[in-house]
């Protein structure tokens, strides 16, 4: 009888290459293989949502106006001075713009009780330390000295902040104007209906927790008022009445109490 390397079970390849996964290992895959699909899902919509974002505008045929616009403009006699072409292109820099459906800018403040209608503060662009020292911020040192350093507040006294703030700001002018819409962004359909099914799915399926960990981010659950669950409303409700109950057995004690020491002064 002959030994062949298939008698004595001498294989030329390896068997560990071959050998059967554990349970373990199959879970882990699958998780593994989840994850992986998740990513690339959101790599597809972080594209889907640039190609939205690079749409071009399209100029409307009859503009339209949507409430009210308020920024800041150079004084009269400003704009007359040899010195409006520098003022207006720092203003360029430092404006700032605010939005209301009402041509008076006015907000809501409770005053003594009462809720009053007063006019809503608006102030030319302040900049932080940071990005005062930040190669973004794009302004020449001419006009860096026309800024001071003031000193910030918060948290009744407690957190302290610098800023810098424009020396004269009384050298422009609040101006109302009408908000013009001029042009609105094109829409594909297609784009639109694919970033969709995309949210519907996650949301559907409850996996923004999980990408939020898998891209380094964090999820915090919440919720609207009166979307408890039933078993919770049940717990809820059981202990108000065990609370109820608490306080009616303490004041028929006190009652007991109170009639057994008048009854007994009396005697």
């Amino acid at each position: 009888m002959s030994n062949s390397p298939m008698d004595n079970n001498e294989l030329s390849f390896d068997v560990l290459q071959y050998r059967l996964k554990s349970a373990r290992r199959k879970k882990r895959l699958q998780k593994k293989d989840f994850d992986k699909q998740l990513i690339r899902m959101m790599r597809h919509k972080s594209q889907l949502l640039n190609q939205r974002r690079d749409l071009p505008m399209i100029p409307l045929e009859k503009p339209y106006q949507r409430g009210w616009k308020r920024c800041f403009a150079l004084r009269e006699d400003v704009a007359r001075s040899s010195s409006s072409a520098f003022y207006e292109g720092l203003l360029a820099k430092i404006n700032t713009v605010q939005y209301s459906p009402e041509k008076f800018f006015k907000v809501k403040k409770r005053r003594k009780g009462k809720k009053v209608r007063v006019e809503k503060r608006q102030f030319l662009m302040e900049f932080s330390e940071w990005y005062w020292n930040d190669a973004c911020l794009k302004l020449t040192e001419v006009e860096r000295t026309h800024f001071h350093l003031y000193e910030v507040s918060r948290e009744k006294g407690k957190e302290k902040t610098f800023r810098y703030r424009f020396n004269e700001p009384w050298k422009y002018r609040l101006q109302v104007k009408p908000h013009l819409i001029t042009e609105v962004k094109m829409v594909d359909e297609v784009l639109e209906q694919e970033i969709k099914f995309l949210n519907n799915h996650i949301e559907k399926h409850h996996l923004y927790p999980r990408i939020s960990k898998l891209t380094g981010g964090a999820y915090h659950y919440w919720k609207w008022a009166g979307e408890d669950k039933a078993c919770y409303l049940e717990a809820e409700k059981e202990a108000l009445l065990q609370i109820k109950e608490a306080m009616e057995f303490k004041k028929k004690n006190n009652f007991k109490r109170n009639e057994h020491f008048k009854n007994k002064r009396i005697k």
